[in-house]
């Protein structure tokens, strides 16, 4: 134990000493601590040196809603705006920086209006992330960050600077709601990286292409062209659908949708249908898949060729007018055309003289050409009778009518019917009986007589115009159905 002698002398020597009576007397400096230097170098030789631009590293001493104080050793703390905290805009302090945190910032400036060092975070860390940026783009690596904000177009990550992510490139196809993707974690890859214009653009889907280039690979491998698969319609573009195959997608161009003919393909399928397609074409190289729906359906073509034949007469629509004829729908998507020396006994210079467009009749097949998917028909021949179609027969067959052409079967309330007897009567009617005798308006009597003329023939002339309006037929073909469509 230390005698009370000692210890007078430590405090004496330590802090300066106190009378009997208790008044303290503090202790004299005699040697010059400073070594010669004043107190102004000295005080300023302590101080940190900081210049505009300089990242300085300090502690968090005081987090406010609106700022926070980092003391870096310079001769006041320095001031972090709440702006300049993070790139995420309208965040409380308190979730980016604890007290007692060091972090590092870089100096805004080193003396505001307010006499106040001014420091920025964010801007720190902008600064170090292009260096690492540059970096992982260079070695065609991938950054990882968290998407904090839906913008026009597509995605804002943190990546230590704002990063773009298009919508487009979000998904391996493109996603129409991007909310539910915030907060959350995404690697991506940089495709584009501009530090002058701040410029840097990302692609998840690129991450997800290498990720799964080898689940692809094998996808395709297994993909043969004319297997069916079944899908759901991911997207509806002018040019076709896209769909969705369990591993990829493939495409139905809009020319494979239908049969008919596809103004637009939402006509056919919509977004989240399940369909059934045939596989196309598999091209490895560009892993594109093309698909069809209409191969998995029934070709009506084929289905009008197996259940009629050359001869028969058949009921169709006229759906338009050419300068060589009119086309004739007879059939579901099924069109055939009628040539103009098809379309009456006489001679006719255009097709209006016959038809009109809408106008319902009967025509007989006298070609067809499934290969080209061509059928060639004629008013003419029709009126001159033949075996009715299968699905005519019913009301139309040989069997509902008499030895005088009466019809005497079917259902007469029938629109194909009445077309039908308007259509017998015009072309071989019973005509006025000889002796009949009408009464027109203004009170004349008129009577039918039978008048028999014989009339001089002109063979020649008569077999020249035969074999114009045959050579005519015969050049029914392709050119005249690539005018019409």
């Amino acid at each position: 134990m230390q005698d009370n002698t000692t210890l007078e002398a430590e405090t004496e020597s330590r802090f300066g000493t106190f009378d009997s009576d208790g008044n303290y007397t503090p202790r004299r400096i005699i040697d010059a601590d400073l070594g010669g230097v004043d107190i102004e170098e000295a005080y300023t030789s302590a101080m940190v040196v900081v210049e505009d631009g300089q990242l300085v590293e300090g502690t968090v001493v005081r987090v406010d809603q609106d700022e926070v104080l980092l003391d870096i050793g310079y001769k006041s703390e320095g001031v972090i705006p709440s702006r300049e905290l993070s790139i995420r805009n309208d965040v409380d302090p308190n979730e980016i920086v604890s007290m007692g945190e060091t972090l590092e910032a870089l100096v805004l400036t080193k003396e505001d209006k307010d006499g106040r060092l001014l420091l920025s975070k964010k801007r720190a860390q902008y600064e170090r992330a292009w260096g690492e940026i540059e970096g992982i783009k260079e070695a065609g690596g991938m950054v990882k960050g968290l998407v904090i904000e839906v913008v026009k177009g597509g995605l804002i990550m943190d990546i230590g600077l704002r990063g773009f992510l298009p919508a487009s490139l979000v998904e391996l196809r493109r996603v129409r709601d991007l909310q539910p993707y915030v907060g959350q974690h995404f690697e991506a890859k940089i495709i584009e990286l501009d530090k002058n214009r701040n410029n840097v653009v990302l692609s998840r889907r690129a991450w997800l292409e290498e990720a799964q280039k080898e689940q692809r690979e094998a996808f395709l491998d297994n993909l043969k062209p004319g297997e069916k698969r079944t899908g759901v319609v991911s997207s509806v573009v002018n040019f076709g659908a896209f769909v969705d195959l369990g591993g990829m997608d493939g495409l139905i161009h809009v020319s494979e949708l239908s049969w008919k003919h596809v103004d637009h393909p939402n006509s056919v399928v919509t977004v989240g249908d399940e369909i059934e397609v045939q596989v196309l074409e598999v091209d490895l190289s560009r892993e594109r898949i093309s698909l069809s729906l209409k191969a998995t359906q029934q070709d009506p073509w084929q289905e009008f060729a197996s259940s009629h034949r050359v001869g028969e007469l058949v009921y169709g629509r006229v759906t338009k007018l050419v300068p060589f004829g009119s086309f004739v729908q007879v059939g579901d998507g099924i069109e055939g055309l009628v040539h103009i020396s098809e379309m009456s006994a006489h001679h006719v210079d255009l097709p209006e003289q016959v038809v009109t467009p809408g106008e319902e009749l009967w025509v007989k097949i006298i070609d067809l050409d499934l290969q080209r998917r061509r059928i060639s028909l004629s008013i003419k021949q029709a009126a001159e009778g033949g075996q009715v179609a299968a699905e005519y027969q019913e009301h139309f067959g040989d069997h509902a009518y008499d030895e005088d052409g009466n019809y005497i079967g079917g259902d007469e309330s029938s629109e194909g019917q009445q077309a039908w007897e308007e259509y017998y009567a015009e072309a071989g009617g019973d005509a006025p009986a000889p002796g009949l005798i009408e009464t027109a308006e203004d009170g004349t009597e008129y009577e039918y007589v039978e008048v028999t003329e014989e009339v001089e023939v002109d063979e020649a002339a008569e077999e020249a115009e035969a074999d114009e309006d045959a050579a005519a037929q015969a050049d029914v073909g392709e050119d005249e159905y690539a005018k019409a469509d």
